[in-house]
């Protein structure tokens, strides 16, 4: 008999994970997700993807919050779920997470003891890794510190920003949430601890102080940042214009030139195609980027309406 199951997520990245649960057969008795939020300038309400997805499935839904609200843990229990599932979610406290009798286990997008932490994507690529993975494991009191379940490995390619792997990231979890549930319900699957002997990288939440380009690193450095960054939150930097005012971008796309000719920040363009900053070890070519309170373009059409040939990159 399959567990009946309350799944806990908010974005994009964690419906996949719910609909395969749902596409699988197994009974979710709940859905959890955050309030919804005011956002955008007219600050209108809005439904988290979670929450999207469970009012068109017609599950039920708890937007707590506070998750230790005791009327939110009352309707919690109230499900009689036999398993939660946690997908890119908040911090469960013990007297949630141990609810149910096959307890709680979580999808994290990294091959965990590696990349504990709230954006494991994002550093994995800044860090120029070239591969990376998706661990399911069990909850407890130490954040993402539990018993791995099970894992998956993918390549980081020269190619994948963080949206691209993001996307794959989902695709590869959904199914092992999948594998794990099924694994947990007919006993075959334990749980084995956390190595940790290792040089553990971490995983923190980027803020926008984070995201500034630093033109003195290497340039495979800052395209791995780039990427690291790409769509979102994205990387900035920061030019004086002719006229000395100060203009803030967000880089999307970035190639690297290696060269023993660069100077720091110096910034060289044609006018028509190209626009590039020197760098410890060549020159960092920019591909599209977005000016404060514009659209994102490509280079060329960027240079189409602004004539940098006076502007200087603010290191």
């Amino acid at each position: 008999m399959m567990p009946k199951v309350v799944f806990m997520g908010t974005p994009d990245f964690a419906v996949g994970s719910l609909d395969a649960i749902v596409q699988a057969g197994f009974p979710v008795v709940g859905v959890v997700t955050v309030p919804d939020r005011a956002t955008g300038r007219g600050l209108k309400l809005t439904q988290s993807p979670v929450k999207q997805y469970a009012i068109t499935h017609g599950l039920p839904l708890l937007q707590p919050e506070k998750l230790r609200d005791p009327d939110f843990q009352t309707a919690l229990k109230s499900w009689e779920a036999d398993i939660f599932v946690v997908v890119a979610f908040r911090m469960l406290p013990q007297s949630v997470w141990a609810m149910p009798p096959m307890g709680t286990f979580n999808l994290h997008a990294s091959l965990l003891p590696q990349y504990r932490g709230a954006a494991p994507i994002n550093w994995a690529i800044i860090n120029g890794e070239h591969e990376t993975g998706v661990t399911t494991f069990l909850l407890n009191e130490r954040i993402d510190e539990g018993n791995i379940l099970m894992q998956e490995s993918t390549p980081i390619t020269p190619d994948d920003n963080a949206e691209s792997l993001h996307d794959r990231l989902a695709t590869i979890g959904s199914r092992l949430v999948v594998e794990t549930l099924h694994g947990l319900s007919n006993g075959t699957l334990q749980g084995r601890r956390q190595e940790t002997t290792e040089t553990l990288h971490s995983a923190p939440k980027i803020f926008k102080a984070d995201c500034a380009i630093d033109w003195r690193q290497p340039g495979q450095r800052i395209v791995d940042f780039v990427r690291g960054l790409s769509p979102y939150p994205a990387a900035t930097m920061t030019l004086m214009d002719g006229k000395g005012e100060i203009q803030s971008f967000k880089v999307y796309d970035v190639t690297f030139e290696p060269s023993q000719n660069s100077i720091i920040g110096e910034l060289s363009t044609d006018q028509k195609t190209f626009q590039k900053v020197g760098v410890a070890d060549g020159f960092i070519h920019i591909a599209s980027l977005q000016l404060s309170g514009k659209k994102r373009i490509n280079i060329s059409e960027f240079l189409r309406g602004y004539d940098i040939k006076d502007w200087k990159v603010i290191i």
